[in-house]
């Protein structure tokens, strides 16, 4: 037995640094929890617009961060339709496969990706079987690429393939569209590696039931507004992220009546919104290309240091800098 396993064999003493709910859950395990009080050195675009003066090498890099930083803030993301991936995407092809976080090839993929990638194989009808999907995604003929590359974004795996769904963002500012995946709910998904006969059931209604109520939906809504949801949400108490209970509530409310006035068969139209009313994380798939559109359109600010991207893939980390333009 190594050291780590022996260390979580004996009484822990252990310090919580910022939010006081994991001190809580761990007291009801019966740990001694002892609490750090501590908050983000930051507060507010002054403070941060202030950090980047501060570690500025000089006047015009100190204007471009202003200027990467004004774009963002004036975003205006809104959710204006949902649509097959190879219909939209930049650069989807029927042998693309988008992924999270930066380049990686089959060989070199952690097991949930590969997992996610065979799970995608097969929710297109590319393979028949595990064997032959493995087989197909090691031949080089499927391009992988990341999400990023593409104005898209996903979570987790981040799995993006040809006849997937993805809602479209469009930043209202500046124009520039975003792209996500609809999000699968918690438990045995794509998005974790999964890929049993029910994954794909899931993911092929999701395409044949749920996007086309929901694309009118939005259409007959004249687009939902997401910056808005966002700022309520936060409020409520969600962060968009882990926590999307209020942030989900609130689009509901928002699209239902138009779901309902869709024109498709009202038991489609209520599977749809079940889907919705049953998934507290479905706003992260719409957060996620809210804030992409975001940062995206801050990409290219010559001589900004502002990151406009962070993601990982299970292998490696990668980050965006507007200044190093958009590729």
């Amino acid at each position: 037995m190594n050291r780590t396993n022996e260390l979580f064999q004996e009484q822990l003493t252990i310090l919580n640094v910022g939010a006081p709910n994991f001190r809580e859950d761990l007291k009801l395990q019966g740990q001694q929890v002892t609490q750090i009080k501590w908050q983000p050195p930051m507060d507010g675009d002054q403070e941060l617009l202030e950090l980047l003066d501060r570690y500025s090498f000089d006047d015009g890099v100190v204007e471009a961060n202003r200027k990467a930083v004004d774009i963002v803030m004036s975003a205006s993301p809104v959710l204006i339709g949902i649509e097959p991936a190879y219909k939209v995407v930049p650069g989807m092809t029927e042998d693309t496969i988008l992924h999270s976080g930066p380049p990686i090839t089959w060989d070199h993929m952690c097991g949930t990706m590969q997992g996610a990638v065979i799970g995608a194989l097969l929710y297109e009808g590319r393979a028949a079987d595990e064997g032959e999907a493995r087989q197909l995604a090691a031949s080089g003929r499927i391009t992988f690429s990341p999400c990023h590359e593409h104005s898209a974004v996903g979570p987790m795996a981040g799995i993006i393939s040809p006849s997937m769904p993805v809602h479209i963002v469009e930043n209202r500012t500046t124009g520039n569209r975003a792209y996500c995946s609809v999000n699968e709910g918690l438990g045995k998904v794509l998005r974790f590696g999964a890929f049993s006969s029910s994954v794909l059931e899931r993911l092929r209604w999701i395409e044949k039931e749920f996007a086309p109520v929901l694309n009118k939906a939005v259409e007959m809504a004249g687009g939902v507004d997401l910056k808005l949801i966002t700022a309520q949400a936060v409020q409520m108490g969600d962060e968009c992220h882990n926590r999307n209970k209020a942030a989900t509530s609130l689009f509901f409310k928002e699209i239902t009546p138009f779901m309902v006035q869709s024109g498709y068969p009202m038991p489609q139209v209520l599977r749809a919104i079940d889907f919705i009313r049953s998934n507290d994380h479905y706003f992260l798939n719409l957060s996620m290309p809210a804030c992409k559109s975001a940062l995206d359109a801050a990409c290219g600010v010559e001589r900004s240091t502002v990151v406009t991207a962070m993601a990982r893939n299970g292998v490696e980390f990668g980050i965006k800098v507007s200044g190093l333009g958009r590729l």
